[in-house]
Order: C-alpha cells, then sequence, then structure tokens
C-alpha cells in the first residue's frame, strides 16, 4: 500500500469530506423526520423539543465518499467498511425504534472480530515507559476486540450533549493527523481514516454544536469509536502510534467519563447500563454554565491531553508522564468536587 499523502492533498481530503457532509446532514434530517427518529425529551435528557437523530447517516454518508475518492481496496479497508457498515446499520434501527442491549451488542461483537480477524487489525503488543508485553496470537484477538467494543461504546455512552461525541472525534482524529505530520508517516490508511473522518465530522459538527438541529444517534456515536478503534489499531501496528497509552490518553474524557460512570452506578447499586444525569457535562451544567460554554471546557481539557499525548511522542516519555499525572490529579479533583461519583449532598 503507498498512499501518496502530502500537504495539499492533506486540506482536499478534509475540505471535500467537510462540503460532503455539510450537504448530507439536511438529508439525515428530513430523512429522520420522516421515519420518526426524534430524540423525545424526558427528566434525564438536556434538550427541551424533540430533534432528529439520524446525524450518522450523514457522516458514514461522507466517509464512503471519501473512501471512493481516496482509499484503495484492501482486505483491511473492505474488513472496516463491512464492520462500519453493519454498526451503522443496528444504529439506524435504534434510532428510528430502541433495540435490545444484547441485540445490540451481537452485531458490534461481530462487527469487531470481522476487523480482528479477516481483516487482520490488532495489536500483539503493549509498550509504555520501556515496558513491554508481548501476546499470543488468540490473546491478540480477544484483547483488541475487547478494545474496539469499549471505545465503540465509551463514545456512545458519553454522547449526552450536543456537540459533545462528534466535537471529541473530531480532536481525536486531528490529533492522529498531527502526529502523522511529526512522525513524517503520511501514507498509512490509519491517516488517511482520520482525514476523511476528520472532514466528515466537522461538517457535522456544524449541525451539532448547540443549540444542536440533529443529532448523532447510535448510528454515528458508536460508529465514531467504532473508526477511532481501529484507527489506534492500525496506527499502532504501523507505528504512528508509539504506545497505546496515546489514543487512550487522547480520549481521556470519554474513558474517564465512562469509566466513573460505571463505578457511581455500582456505588448507588444500579445497573451499570442505566442512564443518568451525573456524567461530567451534566455537572458543569450543574455549577451553571451554559451548554455551549459547557461543551468548550469539555473541548479544551481533551485537547490538553492531546497536546500532552502529541509531546509524548516528540519530546522524552519520562519528562512528559508528568504532565500526564498532573493532568489526571486535575480530573480527579474535578470527580472528588462535584456528584460524578456519589450525590454529596446526601453524604451530607
Amino acid at each position: 500500500m503507498n498512499w501518496m499523502v502530502n500537504g495539499h492533498y492533506i486540506l482536499e481530503i478534509v475540505i471535500v469530506t467537510f462540503v460532503t457532509s455539510l450537504l448530507l446532514v439536511p438529508v439525515s434530517k428530513k430523512l429522520a423526520n420522516h421515519v420518526g427518529a426524534m430524540d423525545i425529551p424526558n427528566a434525564r435528557k438536556i434538550h427541551k423539543v424533540p430533534i432528529p437523530r439520524l446525524g450518522g447517516l450523514a457522516i458514514f454518508g461522507s466517509f464512503l465518499f471519501g473512501y471512493i475518492l481516496y482509499g484503495e481496496a484492501t482486505t483491511q479497508m473492505l474488513s472496516i467498511l463491512i464492520g462500519s457498515f453493519l454498526i451503522v446499520l443496528v444504529g439506524v434501527f435504534d434510532d428510528i425504534k430502541p433495540i435490545r442491549a444484547l441485540y445490540k451488542f451481537i452485531v458490534q461483537l461481530g462487527a469487531a472480530l470481522i476487523v480482528v480477524i479477516y481483516g487482520k487489525i490488532y495489536f500483539t503488543e503493549i509498550t509504555f515507559l520501556g515496558f513491554r508485553m508481548e501476546f499470543n496470537l488468540i490473546t491478540s484477538y480477544i484483547l483488541s476486540t475487547f478494545f474496539i467494543l469499549a471505545i465503540s461504546n465509551a463514545l456512545n455512552f458519553i454522547d449526552g450533549m450536543d456537540g459533545l461525541s462528534s466535537g471529541v472525534s473530531s480532536i481525536y482524529f486531528l490529533t492522529i493527523a498531527i502526529i502523522a505530520i511529526i512522525l513524517n508517516r503520511l501514507g498509512g490508511l490509519d491517516i488517511i481514516l482520520s482525514l476523511i473522518m476528520l472532514g466528515s465530522t466537522l461538517g457535522f459538527l456544524v449541525y451539532n454544536f448547540p443549540p444542536a438541529k440533529i443529532f448523532v444517534g447510535d448510528s454515528g456515536s458508536v460508529f465514531f469509536g467504532f473508526i477511532i478503534s481501529i484507527i489506534a489499531l492500525l496506527g499502532y501496528k504501523v507505528a504512528t502510534l508509539t504506545s497505546l497509552v496515546i489514543p487512550i490518553t487522547i480520549l481521556a474524557i470519554p474513558v474517564f467519563d465512562t469509566v466513573f460512570a460505571i463505578l457511581r452506578r455500582l456505588i448507588k447499586h444500579k445497573n451499570i447500563a442505566e442512564a443518568d444525569k451525573e456524567h461530567l457535562h451534566h455537572q458543569l451544567l450543574k455549577l451553571k454554565f451554559s451548554p455551549r460554554v459547557s461543551i468548550l471546557i469539555i473541548y479544551l481539557v481533551n485537547i490538553i491531553f492531546s497536546a500532552i499525548s502529541i509531546l509524548y511522542v516528540i519530546g522524552d516519555s519520562r519528562d512528559v508522564i508528568i504532565l500526564y499525572l498532573v493532568a489526571m490529579i486535575l480530573v480527579l479533583f474535578v470527580v472528588l468536587k462535584t456528584d460524578i461519583l456519589y450525590d454529596h449532598k446526601k453524604k451530607k
């Protein structure tokens, strides 16, 4: 595979997919209204009026168009297309009429296995600060499949606010592209996917930034996580990402928010899949920040972690780890000062 990417080509990919997404979103909005794929307000949700939620279709359409123009026909790419189609398809059905979580999980598992086994996209080792752990093939399959499922659902898990999953995903795709440019590794499938998704996601974000005119829905949020996890596995395999810690750190907000949500529900003896209003964005709203300010704060935190990840790639990793620890301590401080883990009022 020999992807020829230069500065002008990078800009072209992003602009073309951005415009495509921009044009497809109104179509998805009309389709959502026609088939009844509407997000109806309730006590847990922030919005006050019904909002269409088939934004994922526009993003997927832009993604496919970008692939047709700039992609190559390979087994890896075919596995990604098949897996993505399954993820988006079940997401569309769920956006129209909710599907049982078990059925969605089965489809997600199938999509992940297609990418890992048929596409041979998996990691065989983990390295961090000189530490290295290698895995046999079966273990690599299992861990890589789990990684895809975890990241896919983490993006879906946090998607409770205008511009949240689409903005966080955009930051991820941009960061991967920057790292590739710094390392002069612009020829990989992971970079092409990042650029295509960056344009597609930014085009959607124009309509999704608060106040949102359309939601991404399960058809989009799970697709975001699915592609993000694949880019991470691809980048790790070709050394665009020098450590698996990089993609995880870039995704600090969805990773931390998902972990805290699981812990919170376990502490309260609730089902970990049960939705609530205690996520990070809910906490910011409780502090009287507006939806726009709240989402910009979350973007800023994610950008900080992304910047640290870039420094990790180009600098002394042992020094940069101190920055990681400082950033994580600040996040922990916020957690302890809010109700993310437990209700402080009830503890008084």
